[in-house]
């Protein structure tokens, strides 16, 4: 069993839940109490710098990048043949291209137009929304051709992804608008290994603002 310190409400911490549970993969889940200051504490820094959440620890290793954690999930436990992260170098670099979407673009955006109103109370700002749209918009484009993000299979990808629109569905965001997108979602609540969870946690955000 690896140790997992979480934080139900982040999407990245839902993201590697999902994943383990696709692999078959049990967590010993440490909640780590973000607001109440336990990710500095000198224990936990020890073993994360970063004091980040996620942070999954298996014997010696420390993964502290929830994308990184989803590969290394696979790469030591999904069983051979696989369709999370198979071992096609070309649907790879696909399911990689999509996993850095999310980390480098859907996500930070997110972040960026929720974060400030659910942790600062603050009004809702029009350019940094406009930004988080173009990047569904984009995810949009993504889906025209396959059912899933890296194509006609489930992958770690659409797990990453779905965990943060997951959130941004609970804080209000239509999905209607992005045909594509919507269908897609759809079907990941119906059929991605883990979605209550995902969702459970999703809504525990509403309890931070």
């Amino acid at each position: 069993m690896l140790d997992f310190y979480y934080l139900p409400g982040s999407a990245p911490c839902r993201a590697v839940q999902m994943v383990a549970q696709a692999v078959d993969v049990k967590l010993n889940l440490q909640y780590l109490d973000l607001m109440a200051g336990a990710h500095r504490s000198a224990k936990f820094t020890k073993l994360n710098p970063q004091q980040t959440v996620p942070t999954l620890v298996d014997g010696p290793l420390v993964l502290c990048e929830s994308r990184a954690a989803l590969i290394y999930l696979c790469e030591r436990y999904a069983k051979e043949g696989n369709d999370w992260y198979p071992e096609d170098i070309v649907q790879r670099a696909t399911i990689n291209q999509r996993l850095f979407f999310d980390a480098c673009v859907l996500y930070p955006r997110f972040t960026d137009y929720y974060h400030p109103q659910v942790f600062g109370n603050a009004a809702p700002d029009a350019k940094k929304r406009s930004a988080f749209e173009r990047s569904v918009e984009l995810l949009n484009v993504f889906l025209m051709e396959h059912e899933f993000v890296a194509g006609a299979k489930m992958n770690i990808a659409d797990i990453s992804i779905f965990a943060t629109l997951t959130t941004a569905c609970v804080l209000g965001f239509d999905l209607k608008r992005y045909a594509n997108v919507d269908r897609w979602y759809l079907t990941m609540m119906g059929s991605c290994p883990g979605a209550m969870v995902n969702v459970t946690g999703a809504k525990e955000f509403l309890n931070y603002k």
